[in-house]
């Protein structure tokens, strides 16, 4: 079963080891975010035979969605196009007009931000998170708390750009809540995306980050120092909502309701993620 992936333009630096590419905040980038709108809409010009559902999502949802993506095709018959990125771009490119069938956001600022592309009523809460702390594999350490963060060993922190970027936003409110994030404004270093702050511990840039737990477990090179409590940390959510620019809504809502369901929930759970209804983490 052929899965089509698309990466967010916005996530080409994943691999990537110089610094100064996680510090390029996302909504400076005109020329990228063009790319990104030709590609898909080029994309939904070319009226494949097989009936795809292209999907804009988080980046953190990566790996769920392409695990789940073989079992929808295989029920469906459609195909899964996924454009992954930072929330923030792709409710760009959603209002620029791309061609988008499904768009789950990892904040609701990004949806909201979409609002006027969103099919009215289609808009659900589908996921929860929780924040959480990496470190490098190589320094391995449990934190008591985040306030931990404020050891003078700890001399770079990555998280999501605080300004756009929804793990970055949910961090910024997390820090803000426990008093220091105006102490620690001079260690952090601010990434495009949830994963490029990750990716930033994984190569000895950062010497911790702020991500989701779920984004942890994908990491070869970075380990868990600590998840933030649900009852302590901000409410995060994940909406997701049909797009009125897309080619296959009915795809879409087939889609939405096979996210809801009890296979890709118990996915979704496995990989970590909060479900509602389900009992949360504490």
């Amino acid at each position: 079963m052929a899965i089509k992936l698309r990466k967010n333009v916005s996530d080409i630096a994943l691999n990537h080891t110089k610094l100064t590419l996680y510090m390029i905040p996302v909504f400076r980038r005109a020329g990228l975010l063009a790319a990104a709108l030709a590609i898909l809409g080029g994309h939904a010009a070319a009226q494949p035979k097989t009936k795809e559902v292209v999907v804009s999502a988080a980046v953190s949802l990566s790996d769920v969605l392409q695990q789940l993506a073989p079992t929808y095709q295989a029920r469906t018959g459609d195909r899964l196009v996924l454009n992954l990125g930072p929330s923030n771009m792709l409710a760009r490119q959603i209002t620029f007009g791309a061609g988008v069938d499904l768009f789950i956001s990892a904040d609701e600022a990004q949806m909201d931000a979409a609002s006027a592309a969103v099919v009215p009523g289609s808009r659900i809460d589908l996921l929860s998170n929780q924040l959480a702390i990496a470190v490098p594999d190589d320094r391995a350490r449990r934190f008591a708390s985040a306030a931990d963060l404020t050891d003078v060993a700890i001399k770079r922190i990555a998280i999501g750009d605080p300004a756009a970027v929804p793990a970055g936003v949910y961090a910024r409110q997390y820090l803000q809540t426990l008093g220091i994030w105006t102490q620690l404004q001079m260690k952090l270093i601010p990434a495009g995306s949830v994963r490029l702050a990750l990716a930033a511990v994984e190569n000895g840039a950062a010497d911790a980050a702020i991500v989701y737990r779920t984004d942890i477990p994908t990491a070869a090179h970075a380990r868990e120092a600590l998840v933030v409590p649900v009852a302590d940390g901000p409410r995060i959510v994940y909406p997701a909502a049909v797009i009125r620019t897309g080619r296959n809504p009915d795809g879409a809502r087939r889609l939405l309701a096979f996210l809801r369901g009890p296979d890709a929930t118990a996915v979704f759970a496995q990989a970590g993620f909060l479900v509602p209804g389900a009992p949360q983490a504490k």
